[in-house]
């Protein structure tokens, strides 16, 4: 069971909805809200709008962050700064007026603090101050209950259904064991990005070699008594500001195409080069790497080495990166899920799909039913043995069915194409970058033209061409089937006849639109290249 961490009074009454509102809001009638959380870190302090409907959809709508650096000196002195105290004071006085910006009440608002506030000293003195000057409910929160929301935040954007979540932050790092998507044992350790630098990687210039020999020595102590890393299963997945900047450095040094770093994999090469690249530069030049913030230059390469140990001491492959953070963890178990017996989606891809067609106003009814249609045909074909479907192809043709018209957001016309750029703009939990890739794809193929990876094909495996083929035509069948948006068409099935195939349809109405628009549109010649055979309308 979760555990009471999430449970907090939220207000009756709905928070301001800022200008940034679409059409979405209409799905959720009057229980639409909007709220603030504001994650009070070692390193950095960030607050984040988000606009949902509880149980339903969400949106982050606003971010703004400062690179307060709290926790600096408290590995040495036990205190916090009164420089770090001074710019955290003036950070909480624009973090409140952006709030009361937005209409945010108290009520509105959840603040939380981490490990430097909690293990400093002077911590309390230092809330004290901060709830006087800010006005803001300030929540420390304690090292469980930090590693359960970064547990939540990691379990509704990936897959995972065993393995091991790793949290990093600036003064410490969580590691959750998870089995069949449940905690099995949530442990912090004090090996936060900042507090390992100070302790172990003192001075401007490159790290010496021993300098990284005693980090590796020292998170091989600290974690081995930790029998869930090697006992979880084969799959970790990593949050925070430093696995993110990891990845997107990686990522361009394989030259891969930036669609961002949700689903992609560090592996231990990948870190490895990382770290030794980190290592060789002066502190004030790692800020200059590709992919890593400025703000982060002087912590990272204590990151990239407790992360590549961690890596090491579980004998995983690599790092599966999530987007998501704390801030999404307290969100979700607090807000977006509260009402629920706990806080998971029972399907990370189906609520991540759904999130985005419901933000980009599609007509859910249609979609829904255009993904239906596209099964069918599908499973149909894949039935006769006219074609054998790889590993997702079939879960990758769903969400493109009901991504396909997000596009007309932006508008009716080339919509086809807006929809693939939303796509590969969106995190779309649950999915990585090379299935997004041909995700987007396949929803930009769904009206015409012969299909191509284009540029996106960097992320591509061997067959992904053959696959974009096949999903990007039965859509578009689908699509044609479906063109008056009455679901008129009950059920579609592909059957094989001679050297044809014919299409066989059952009504729900009339069928003069979806028969017209196949035999005008439905590109007969791209089905008879791709599956081998004519397409017979029966």
């Amino acid at each position: 069971m979760l555990e009471s961490c999430f449970v907090r009074r939220r207000a009756d009454h709905c928070g301001h909805v800022s200008w940034r509102s679409t059409r979405a809001t209409g799905q959720g009638g009057e229980n639409v809200r909007q709220v603030a959380v504001i994650d009070l870190g070692s390193n950095s302090w960030r607050l984040v709008v988000y606009m949902f409907a509880p149980g339903d959809w969400w949106k982050l709508t606003d971010e703004i962050y400062e690179t307060v650096r709290i926790g600096a000196g408290l590995a040495e002195s036990g205190r916090l700064s009164e420089a770090g105290m001074g710019r955290g004071l003036e950070t909480l006085a624009v973090f409140e007026r952006f709030c009361a910006a937005h209409g945010l009440g108290p009520d509105d608002v959840h603040a939380v603090a981490t490990s430097a506030i909690r293990d400093a000293t002077n911590g309390e003195m230092f809330l004290k101050a901060a709830r006087a000057a800010s006005g803001l409910n300030i929540e420390v929160i304690s090292d469980e209950d930090e590693a359960r929301f970064g547990y939540v935040a990691a379990i509704n954007s990936s897959t995972m259904t065993d393995g091991v979540v790793l949290e990093t932050g600036g003064g410490s790092i969580q590691v959750i064991e998870v089995a069949d998507r449940r905690t099995v044992s949530l442990r912090s350790y004090p090996l936060g990005a900042v507090r390992v630098t100070e302790q172990f990687l003192p001075g401007p210039g490159p790290a010496r070699k021993r300098d990284l020999q005693r980090v590796r020595a020292h998170v091989r102590k600290m974690l081995a008594d930790d029998a869930g890393l090697t006992g979880a299963g084969d799959r970790i997945v990593g949050m925070g500001g430093a696995v993110r900047n990891l990845a997107a450095a990686a990522q361009r040094m394989v030259d891969q195409p930036d669609i961002g770093v949700q689903g992609f994999v560090i592996t231990r090469e990948m870190l490895a080069d990382l770290v030794q690249t980190l290592a060789a530069l002066p502190v004030d030049e790692r800020g200059d790497v590709p992919g890593i913030k400025v703000g982060r230059g002087d912590i990272i390469l204590a990151s990239a080495l407790v992360i590549e140990t961690v890596v090491e001491l579980g004998s995983f492959a690599g790092i599966e990166v999530t987007e998501a953070s704390l801030r999404d963890g307290v969100f979700i178990a607090r807000e977006l899920l509260a009402d629920s017996p706990e806080p998971l989606f029972e399907d990370v891809r189906v609520a991540g799909v759904r999130n985005l067609a419901i933000q980009y106003e599609s007509d859910l009814p249609h979609v829904e039913h255009v993904a239906l249609l596209s099964l069918q045909m599908f499973d149909s074909l894949a039935g006769a043995g006219l074609f054998r479907p790889r590993p997702g192809e079939r879960e990758l043709l769903w969400a493109a069915a009901m991504l396909h018209d997000v596009g007309m957001t932006i508008s009716y016309d080339d919509h086809h194409k807006h929809s693939a750029y939303l796509i590969v703009s969106a995190e779309l939990p649950g999915f990585d970058p090379r299935e997004r890739a041909l995700i987007a794809q396949i929803t930009r193929y769904h009206r015409k033209g012969a299909p191509k990876l284009g540029e996106l094909a960097p992320l591509a495996d061997s067959g992904d061409e053959e696959l974009l083929e096949r999903c990007s035509v039965i859509l578009r069948l689908a699509e044609h089937l479906e063109r008056g948006r009455d679901q008129s068409v009950r059920e579609a099935r592909l059957r094989a006849n001679g050297h044809g195939v014919d299409l066989h349809l059952e009504a729900a109405g009339d069928l003069t639109l979806p028969r017209w628009s196949v035999e005008r549109y439905g590109d007969g010649e791209a089905f008879q290249r791709v599956f081998g055979r004519r397409l017979l309308i029966g």
